[in-house]
């Protein structure tokens, strides 16, 4: 726990992983360990407004962290989805 200088409030400090990708002029910004996105018109924009997202979620859901993941990998694959 990290201790607040500006109002001596109590405030966690976890690590979260963040998928971004690109969908036409804006950036998609996922995170993984909860159910919550961000975009922005740069890369940089959106991992800024998923953190602030984040933020705010956690503030005003007042859930609990999620347990860390660890060796988190991303694959890649294709599927053949027929039609009737």
């Amino acid at each position: 726990m990290v201790k607040n200088k500006k109002n001596s409030a109590k405030m966690l400090k976890s690590g979260f992983h963040i998928l971004l990708w690109q969908e036409d002029n804006w950036f998609v910004a996922k995170c993984v360990e909860v159910e919550v996105a961000s975009q922005g018109k740069s890369k940089k924009e959106a991992l800024k407004n998923i953190e602030e997202a984040l933020s705010l979620y956690f503030e005003e859901e007042k859930v609990p962290f999620p347990s860390p993941i660890n060796n988190l990998e991303l694959h890649s694959f294709s599927l053949k989805v027929s039609y009737a």
